[in-house]
């Protein structure tokens, strides 16, 4: 109390002093001991800190000096094989997806959306190249979500797994043998399945063709398949015409009505045969149509083979 005495203080306030010079020594050794211990409370929350930043960017810690490793935003990220059509959304996140792009990932899943090949991932809103790039080797579509055209051959069923060819029966129905070079089919007697023989002639043209040849009567050539919107011009070379199949327009006989329901027969070609019949009477012959004007030369080549007198 040495110090005390000489200075002049009084009891009070040797005390608080005292007291003062304890807490200062108390915070001192707390502070030097946090600050050389990694495993303090400080240390603890920039662990917990580095977390959370980490999760927010979608990216996942991982240790230094491992292989199958890339940056995202400034985090390291894990790299596997993944199929986008199943996995999950912990794969999908260590892969470096953003949790927005895992959403549209599940949406379109869940709408019924099918990766069949890996360009197809590409197309995920908000993936850049340079992350494509770097995920296209690990990405793995099974063979239940690849389209079942890329198995079937002419008479074969392609397993994958053996490259082996195992025989299976063939629905002929749903996929029709197609003919060879120097085969045909007759144009104005055959129905849809055998139409669908042709190569290039799928469903949907079968069923034009016989429409267009309903509306006509029948096809007196082949090119007039190509009055067919988009029709395949290879075809044309897999059918035979018999001309005496058509069916017959009785000139003299029909209504107008009935008359421009023929697709080669407009308003004015039908009025035109209606008013010559009412002044002159039944048609004889092709060259009273060739002198009415509604009728041009290619009209003619076109009808001559449809009326009868």
């Amino acid at each position: 109390m040495f110090f005390f005495d000489n200075f002049g203080f009084y009891k009070t306030d040797r005390i608080a002093i005292a007291i003062l010079v304890i807490v200062i020594a108390v915070c001192a050794v707390i502070f030097s001991t946090g600050g050389s211990d990694d495993s303090g409370i400080f240390a603890s929350d920039d662990s917990t800190q580095q977390k959370d930043d980490a999760s927010a960017r979608g990216g996942v810690s991982v240790a230094e000096g491992g292989k199958g490793y890339y940056y995202v935003e400034g985090s390291k990220t894990q790299l596997f094989p993944f199929d986008p059509n199943t996995a999950d959304s912990t794969q999908l996140l260590q892969l470096g997806l953003q949790p927005w792009m895992v959403r549209n990932i599940y949406k379109y899943r869940a709408a019924g959306g099918v990766y069949r090949k890996p360009s197809d991932f590409a197309r995920l809103y908000g993936l850049t190249l340079k992350q494509y790039k770097i995920l296209e080797p690990y990405i793995r579509i099974s063979e239940d979500y690849r389209p079942a055209s890329e198995f079937y051959s002419d008479d074969t069923y392609a397993d994958s797994h053996n490259a082996a060819h195992s025989q299976i029966p063939r629905d002929s129905m749903k996929y029709p043998y197609k003919l060879s070079p120097g085969e045909t089919v007759l144009l104005n007697s055959a129905d849809t399945m055998q139409l669908k023989k042709i190569p290039g002639i799928g469903s949907a043209y079968a069923k034009a063709i016989v429409r267009r040849r309903e509306k006509l009567g029948g096809f007196y050539s082949a090119s007039q398949l190509r009055e067919i919107d988009g029709f395949p011009e290879e075809a044309l070379r897999y059918v035979k015409v018999d001309a005496s199949a058509i069916r017959k327009l009785k000139i003299n006989v029909l209504t107008y009505s009935q008359l421009r329901q023929h697709p080669y027969l407009n308003y004015y070609q039908a009025r035109d045969i209606i008013d010559f019949r009412r002044v002159h009477g039944p048609l004889k012959s092709i060259s009273q149509l060739e002198m009415m004007d509604s009728f041009t030369t290619e009209d003619i080549k076109a009808i001559r083979h449809y009326i009868e007198f």
